[in-house]
């Protein structure tokens, strides 16, 4: 229960601004493109084959481009910190503010621990005998010690690079970004130049019933194109030339450039190759290149360029998920400590640090547990993306009066469809007997994980909650948006 007569003198923490546009462009866009197209290829193919997963990234980049409607608004309305824990604070209050900020965090996560498994996965295919002192096993699947610390020295320098600073992070995500780009335009003209249609062939998978498998690539499109959100996150900490007009419009313009990019490699790669030659290949990316050139310098490219990916991803994701464990910390949400910034380099070291115990934990699961954390990251984000909707909504009929730098011509349309988008994933990740239901134990044990874990903290936060006074509150989230 909050008090407003509890007085708090302690000063709002403050985040540095220098993050600039290519920097933000490329915090959401190099997230979004990440590694999946290397480790996750083979089953977009097996499922919905190579021109019904390409439809699939398209409808699922159009579910996704209304969203990002949503957020371009709010995210020019409320340039905070954590995005859509502001957004559901001044919308709703603490309680939903939580409910969403928490989801969100796990939702960004779980994006990390995939990233922290994949590392290893990727790079025993570029370093042969990478594989070596397996530890123990789950599901019948190995977990090396070599790739426990592979994951451990990579979520080290992941935290420390955000430690040092969003400067820091940014100009590292910049430059890996225009890297990869370059890589696989180059991986994109070498499929269609040496391709062939005939390799598309079926073009729509092995699901006896096409659709099923349509929709088993579309209902995780929302953890592949998690990234465009990661700009709402550090929006606080935008350089003054800026505008939070144009950080909307680069929300929007990170969803199309990542639709189109995801389309495109998945198509060369299904011509490059006969693809259903290549499903039981580790990386189907990889082995379709390989099979096309015969191995060489185009294998080492994909690999290379999905490496730089990987870091890209996890780097932007983590940058995001400390935003939004700061922005709770920093609301006396959840325990203050939380939202507290380093002295020196401004950054939520608090934040970063229990972003990077979560993640390096989250290796020890074993790469039989990546599609967990695909679907279950994908329920996260749903739930985040169905609270920024209807907190578009609230906000318009509260609200009416607060500047819009970036304002929607049709807000409630949007608003309602961009909601029914994210009740429909959660439905069919919910309903038994669904093509792409979370699965029994797996998936449903870490969403019970994600539950228990956000009561526990909740209940953890009383005192700091009931510390300040809703005034104080409104100020340490909101700043002048109060």
């Amino acid at each position: 229960m909050e008090s407003s007569s509890i007085k708090d003198k302690t000063q709002r923490q403050e985040l540095k601004k220098e993050i600039g546009k290519l920097a933000f462009f490329s915090l959401a866009f190099g997230s979004m493109i990440g590694v999946g197209w290397v480790t996750a290829m083979g089953s977009w193919l097996n499922d919905a084959g190579p021109i019904g997963a390409a439809l699939a990234f398209a409808a699922g980049g159009s579910m996704m481009l209304l969203i990002g409607l949503c957020y371009a608004e709010v995210t020019s309305m409320l340039p905070l910190a954590g995005g859509e824990v502001s957004y559901a604070y001044k919308a709703y209050g603490t309680q939903k503010s939580f409910i969403v900020g928490w989801f969100l965090a796990f939702g960004y996560l779980s994006v990390s621990a995939f990233e922290a498994i994949s590392v290893g996965k990727v790079l025993s295919y570029l370093i042969p005998n990478l594989d070596f002192m397996p530890i123990y096993s789950i599901g019948g699947d190995p977990v090396y010690l070599s790739h426990i610390l592979l994951a451990f020295g990579f979520t080290a320098l992941i935290t420390y690079i955000n430690h040092k600073g969003a400067g820091t992070a940014t100009s590292f995500q910049v430059v890996l970004t225009i890297a990869i780009l370059l890589s696989a335009v180059l991986l994109m003209v070498a499929g269609f130049n040496t391709g062939n249609f005939e390799n598309l062939e079926p073009a729509f998978g092995n699901r006896e019933l096409p659709w099923e498998g349509f929709l088993a690539v579309m209902v995780t499109v929302p953890f592949w194109f998690v990234g465009f959100d990661t700009i709402p996150q550090s929006a606080e900490e935008a350089q003054t030339s800026v505008s939070p007009k144009l950080l909307g419009r680069l929300i929007l313009l990170s969803i199309a450039s990542a639709s189109l990019f995801y389309m495109v490699l998945i198509a060369s790669t299904g011509m490059v190759s006969p693809w259903r030659d290549l499903l039981d290949a580790d990386l189907t990316t990889a082995a379709a290149f390989k099979d096309a050139f015969g191995g060489g310098w185009v294998t080492r490219v994909v690999l290379i360029t999905a490496l730089v990916g990987l870091i890209t991803s996890w780097n932007g994701f983590f940058l995001a998920c400390s935003r939004v464990i700061f922005a709770l910390g920093r609301g006396n949400i959840i325990p203050a400590s939380f939202g507290k910034t380093h002295s020196k380099h401004g950054t939520p070291t608090n934040a970063i640090l229990f972003c990077g115990a979560i993640t390096f934990i989250s290796a020890f699961t074993g790469r039989q547990a990546m599609v967990a954390f695909v679907d279950v990251g994908s329920f996260c984000m749903a739930v985040a993306f169905l609270g920024v909707s209807f907190s578009l909504l609230t906000l318009r009929k509260k609200f009416p009066k607060m500047e819009r730098p970036y304002k929607l011509k049709y807000a409630k349309l949007v608003g309602y469809s961009s909601a029914i988008v994210a009740i429909f994933i959660l439905a069919l990740m919910l309903i038994p007997g669904s093509p792409v239901a979370l699965i029994w134990p797996q998936e449903w044990l870490i969403l019970l994980f994600v539950i228990t874990s956000g009561a526990i903290f909740w209940k953890v936060g009383t005192k700091s909650r009931n510390k300040i006074s809703k005034k104080d509150r409104d100020k340490n989230i909101l700043e002048d948006y109060a």
